[in-house]
């Protein structure tokens, strides 16, 4: 889960009283976010990767206001309008075949003081890592915070020829060519390709032609240093797709307007024609959740009242109209995207306790079912007995299954692979495949497990059913048929069973060395030696004996016989 170090008295100044950690875990118990650790100055939050805004301090100090009844409802966004003529990006189109999308957003502090340290040193903070998470390393997406009373709009997104750029780099202190820039500077080696074609590079530029950024390596220094004081700010993100930058970028903006700072759109032009009012970079968004949504997620008819009050706990807005509600979401939640997203908020937002659980009628409450005892049981002795236990998937692969000649596993109709094609219909199909990957390891070598199998059943729903069986492989020298008989008569033996044998020929076994088991005249164990062509073919040097025990058609045998 992605994890920040968080400043505590950034956090906890939005709150009316002083809190615990352990008070401060509990509230973060209505979120999807954890306290990992805590001290007198800092606060290690993880959160699920959809809630990366709880990784800011602005963010979580925004939830945190809600869950204490100290704030409710979606947090407005003070729009504040340009002073004269509305700043603007103009987008070369030089620049689509690269890193198309571009999208900005002015930001205002509320107080002449402007940018304080704290606010600064939380933005870049959290810029890096929503470059390394939502950015994917910052070929999706890449943010820029620059002093916009320093530079004159509009500004100008454009591929330019490398030797025609020459800035001051962010971490320099003289002006270098960019081809200087992008042979020798480390950010320039990792990061420079996403920026770069052939002879041209991506700049961001103002009107007087300085040098904000080289988009996604690094800033400028003359154009692109933001500092403490700074009353105006530039906040810029491009990318490959128009909405991951914009949601990006929204991702970026909680920082700020948890503060109370202003915003102002950047427009988007292109050769002179509109691209974007840029309102979308903060504006609301409106998402439909349905009553009916909430009731099948839930498995509760909240009241409307319930909703609404949940959902401004949860920072959210809502509106009922017929049959649901109207909720408004701010632009660092691009999480929420459907009804099924919200209603998740309504759910989390009183926190999900076992308390609240309604335990339906089962026969199996307090103590394992019969049928789980005795396949418990046989696990132990196999382990007992020296066994050991690999975990394998019921799901088997094509080669797995084309190995075995006559075996017939259901095939899947839409794998997701050809690792994940068939549903085993006997452990055999997996344990040839551990045999296969442990040829490194020295023999003898031996193991066995319960574990579940799916077989045809005309008279199941599906067409299939889901039996357990114990299997077990042997694979030393000398191994043979009796290895896998003795084992099998063991294993009856410690349920008392009796058992008579019949010769057959079973896949994958040599013809003449293999048996079933019936008690009752019900089939439910088989045996065999593993044929040679087989072992040769994944590289074992030595016999293998092999036993399956179908557990599911045994129990019902045994439990009969106990209950007479």
């Amino acid at each position: 889960m992605p994890q920040a170090i968080l400043r505590r008295d950034r956090v906890v100044v939005r709150l009316p009283n002083p809190l615990s950690d352990a008070a401060l875990a509990d509230l973060l118990s209505l979120t999807k976010a954890e306290l990992e650790a805590g001290d007198p100055t800092t606060l290690t939050v993880s959160v699920t990767p959809d809630r990366l805004d709880l990784l800011s301090e602005g963010g979580l100090g925004l939830v945190l206001e809600g869950a204490t009844g100290a704030a409710r409802g979606r947090p407005r966004v003070p729009e504040l309008a340009p002073a004269s003529h509305p700043p603007a990006i103009e987008v070369d189109p030089s620049v689509r075949p690269i890193r198309p999308a571009i999208a900005g957003v002015l930001v205002t502090a509320p107080t002449d003081a402007g940018l304080d340290d704290g606010t600064l040193a939380e933005a870049i903070r959290f810029q890096e890592l929503l470059h390394a998470t939502f950015g994917r390393d910052r070929r999706a997406a890449s943010l820029g915070i620059y002093p916009f009373d320093a530079l004159e709009p509009p500004f100008r997104y454009a591929l330019e020829p490398v030797r025609d750029v020459r800035f001051v780099p962010l971490d320099g202190s003289e002006e270098i060519s960019a081809e200087r820039f992008f042979r020798d500077h480390p950010l320039a080696a990792r990061y420079g390709p996403l920026g770069r074609v052939g002879s041209e590079c991506l700049t961001l530029r103002d009107a007087r032609g300085t040098v904000l950024s080289l988009p996604p390596v690094l800033n400028g220094r003359t154009g692109g240093e933001a500092r403490v004081g700074d009353r105006r700010l530039l906040l810029e993100a491009t990318g490959l797709r128009e909405r991951t930058v914009r949601e990006t970028l929204g991702l970026l903006l909680v920082v700020f307007v948890s503060e109370g700072w202003s915003v102002t759109p950047i427009a988007l032009r292109a050769g002179g024609r509109a691209l974007s009012d840029g309102q979308g970079v903060f504006a609301p968004r409106t998402i439909d959740l349905s009553s009916e949504t909430l009731r099948a997620i839930s498995g509760v008819g909240y009241p409307s009242p319930e909703v609404e009050h949940r959902l401004a706990k949860s920072r959210l807005s809502a509106h009922p109209h017929a049959g649901g509600w109207q909720v408004e979401v701010p632009p660092w939640r691009p999480d929420l995207q459907t009804g099924v997203d919200v209603a998740e908020d309504v759910i989390l937002a009183e926190a999900i306790s076992p308390r609240e659980g309604i335990v339906p009628p089962s026969r199996t409450r307090g103590r394992r079912r019969p049928e789980t005892a005795f396949r418990r049981r046989i696990g132990s002795v196999l382990l007992g007995l020296g066994f050991a236990a690999p975990y394998t998937a019921v799901l088997v692969s094509e080669s797995a299954v084309a190995r075995v000649p006559g075996a017939r596993p259901i095939p899947i109709a839409n794998p997701p692979s050809a690792e994940f094609a068939y549903l085993r219909d006997r452990l055999l199909l997996s344990h040839l495949e551990v045999l296969a990957h442990n040829t490194r390891h020295g023999y003898p070598q031996a193991f066995g497990e319960v574990a579940p199998v799916v077989v045809p059943a005309a008279a199941a729903e599906p067409g299939a059913e889901t039996r357990y069986h114990a299997g077990a492989l042997i694979a030393r020298d000398a191994a043979g048929f009796a290895d896998a008989a003795a084992l099998l008569d063991y294993l009856f033996r410690t349920v008392d069973i009796v058992t008579v044998r019949e010769p057959c020929e079973l896949p994958g076994t040599i013809a003449g060395r293999a048996a079933r088991v019936r008690v009752a005249g019900e089939a439910v164990g088989e045996m065999g030696e593993i044929h040679p062509e087989i072992l040769a073919a994944i590289g074992v040097p030595v016999p293998v004996a092999w036993a399956e025990l179908d557990l599911t058609g045994l129990y019902p045998l045994v439990a009969r016989r106990d209950a007479a």
